[in-house]
């Protein structure tokens, strides 16, 4: 009877250790699988975007708020920004002939710019309610040009441009550049009332207040 029972002992914990080394072999493998299916994922050729040639930029009133805000040297609230693509001259002739007189200019490149105003303001002495514009030009000639706010926004260029849509106009008069600018820019400085917008390309530039 001991004898027996001694027997069956020793068969059950033989088959157990057979049982627990099949266990441990089959999670070996699959760990080792994981591990290879991780590698090859992480290896996946991604596509990634190309660099456009026209980047896209940021203009501050203040200039360079974030910068200012981080180093908490921020004196001026923040009053409006711009985002804009910035094209190259690149040898071409801009005015009158890439910028044709007389039709709706997007201000950069791709999309249209857009403006956003962090508080109420006035331009052309039409107040302006804060919130996200598009900015558009019309250069007439080389001795004018009319900016445009306008209130449809997250366009491409200036294809769907709708004038029952504009928020303001203001016309001024462009100054002739002694040093020509190569990249298109967008930038602000300080006026005693608030700031002044100002676009530069190629030859020429052009300016105009917002008003506190």
């Amino acid at each position: 009877m001991m004898k027996n029972l001694f027997l069956i002992l020793l068969i059950l914990i033989f088959v157990s250790s057979i049982f627990a080394q099949t266990t441990n072999t089959t999670a070996a493998k699959n760990v080792v699988s994981n591990t290879n299916q991780t590698t090859t994922n992480s290896n996946t050729d991604v596509k990634m975007p190309a660099v456009d040639k026209s980047p896209m930029d940021l203009a501050y009133y203040p200039d360079q708020y974030p910068l200012k805000k981080f180093q908490g040297k921020t004196k001026i609230p923040l009053m409006c920004r711009v985002l804009y693509g910035r094209p190259q001259k690149d040898g071409r002739t801009i005015f009158g002939e890439l910028i044709k007189y007389n039709e709706i200019w997007r201000l950069g490149a791709n999309e249209s710019t857009e403006i956003e105003f962090y508080k109420n303001v006035k331009i052309g002495g039409k107040p302006i309610i804060k919130g996200k514009y598009t900015f558009y030009c019309l250069p007439k000639d080389s001795t004018s040009w009319t900016f445009i706010i306008n209130k449809d926004t997250d366009n491409w260029g200036a294809f769907l441009y709708d004038a029952k849509k504009d928020v303001v106009r203001v016309t001024v008069k462009p100054e002739k550049l002694a040093t020509k600018v190569e990249v298109f820019s967008i930038f602000f400085s300080e006026t005693k009332t608030g700031a002044k917008l100002h676009v530069s390309w190629d030859d020429y530039t052009a300016a105009f207040d917002i008003n506190n």
